[in-house]
């Protein structure tokens, strides 16, 4: 992702909040094009057990034109890995556990997506949980119906373990629109946001690239032909968040290339993009978060 931040525009560096921001909300609002629609979406957990034994949990939500699957990566062992099949858009086994044995921890994965319910991506929005338990802690613990679960399955004297969300990927195929939420810190509130790139359809002379929060434009980028690539500074609920683009195969790669925008949280004590990795790791406690889109343009 060090790619992105390497070509600037002539919007870079530019501060504002996504509340008041300085540019028109009109780019954002009353789009004409259909949104895009999610293929995949994928969250990266930082889990921290009573132990302090750290683990990261990755869990990818697809959906295709064949159906719906879910898996879930358990750190960096492939043996820890887990997946549901898909067959005829229905999840094969929609309710059931698993133990899943390595050197190092035993997991184990409940599930009941029996009663999800579904918008148009392959994340489910209500009536499910998946919860994962290593050595016998609580670990991961997603779905509306999961505290439920938990309250039934297991005594107030289980342990609980830390949990973070420190990244969210989701990729999108479809126009030049896209939708999706996002919280950028555990205290934040759910933000609506929503790219745009405005073409010679709509009367312009040269594409557009809007990014708007709560339907208020945060960024504009002007001829995005020549600044395919950039990065901004806003501010979202106090925090910085450094919002940097890369749209150079919507224009030189558009058969199989895709766009990629990521949403990055920093300290305000953080002077530049990236740190050295001697630097972060200096700094454990603290959360990040990022959001990474990459976005297909059907042609």
């Amino acid at each position: 992702m060090r790619d992105i931040v390497s070509c600037f525009s002539e919007n870079a560096v530019n501060v504002s909040h996504s509340s008041c921001s300085s540019y028109s909300s009109n780019a954002c609002i009353a789009p004409s094009l259909a949104p895009s629609v999610q293929n995949a979406v994928t969250g990266v957990y930082r889990l921290i057990l009573s132990t302090q034994k750290q683990l990261l949990i990755r869990v990818t939500w697809c959906k295709n034109h064949t159906g719906q699957g879910l898996s879930i990566n358990i750190g960096d062992d492939p043996s820890t890995s887990f997946k549901l099949n898909t067959n005829l858009r229905f999840f094969r086994k929609k309710k059931g556990n698993k133990v899943i044995e390595s050197d190092h921890s035993k997991i184990e994965v409940f599930w009941d997506l029996s009663t999800a319910k579904y918008d148009t991506g392959p994340e489910p929005v209500d009536g499910f949980y998946v919860l994962v338990m290593v050595d016998s802690e609580i670990g991961l613990v997603l779905g509306d119906m999961a505290e439920e679960t938990v309250t039934k399955k297991f005594k107030n004297a289980t342990p609980v373990a830390k949990v973070s969300l420190i990244s969210r990927q989701e990729h999108c195929s479809g126009t030049t629109l896209y939708s999706t939420k996002a919280q950028f810190c555990d205290t934040g509130i759910l933000h609506d946001i929503l790219i745009r790139c405005s073409g010679e359809h709509e009367g312009l002379k040269h594409p557009v690239l809007s990014v708007c929060i709560d339907k208020k434009t945060v960024i504009r980028v002007k001829r995005l032909q020549w600044n395919f690539r950039g990065n901004q500074t806003i501010f979202v609920d106090g925090l910085l968040v450094d919002l940097m683009w890369d749209a150079y195969d919507w224009f030189f790669n558009p058969v199989t290339g895709s766009a990629v925008f990521l949403f990055r949280t920093r300290s305000g004590l953080d002077s530049r993009l990236w740190l050295e990795e001697k630097l972060v790791q200096k700094d454990q406690d603290r959360v990040e978060f990022s959001l990474l889109i990459h976005a297909c343009k059907n042609t």
